[in-house]
């Protein structure tokens, strides 16, 4: 791997792209459909997209596995999209809704919604099962991707 690049897949058209890590924070643009790299919203992705996004990313993906039909799922939303927002381009965040993504869900073992789940190219690092609070969520992306990064996570606006 080389520690001047990163791979990462753009949330357009999925084609991965190579980006200098002194970019990452720039306003890079995909090589094949000149798409934002980095759109500071959740990807939406299923059972046909999931792989591609998430084994394919050398970022940290936090994962939302979530439902239509779940109260709690609906008060994490907005402390999500807030953390999309913020924590790019240090990490990828993404949505998976359970009930259209079965496949996927069950390969996590996801048996509660919401299930927050920290994933390094497609690994398990945490789970975090039910909404939290804003900081909590922080403090907890924080400190599981400082741990893989080395350093920390941006945090700034996340909401309290």
């Amino acid at each position: 791997m080389d520690p001047a690049h990163l791979h990462t897949v753009c949330p357009a058209c999925g084609r991965r792209n190579r980006v200098p890590m002194d970019r990452l924070a720039a306003d890079g643009r995909c090589g094949a459909c000149h798409q934002l790299l980095f759109q500071g919203r959740p990807l939406i992705l299923d059972d046909s997209s999931f792989d591609q996004h998430v084994t394919g990313e050398q970022l940290p993906v936090v994962v939302d596995f979530w439902a239509v039909w779940c109260g709690p799922c609906k008060a994490m939303a907005p402390v999500f999209d807030a953390a999309a927002q913020v924590l790019e381009p240090v990490v990828r965040c993404a949505k998976v809704e359970v009930d259209r993504a079965p496949a996927i869900a069950a390969r996590y073992a996801v048996r509660s919604v919401p299930t927050l789940m920290i994933l390094d190219q497609g690994k398990p690092v945490a789970t975090q099962a039910g909404a939290i609070p804003a900081q909590a969520f922080r403090e907890w992306v924080q400190w599981h991707v400082s741990r893989l990064n080395a350093q920390p996570a941006p945090t700034a606006g996340l909401g309290d």
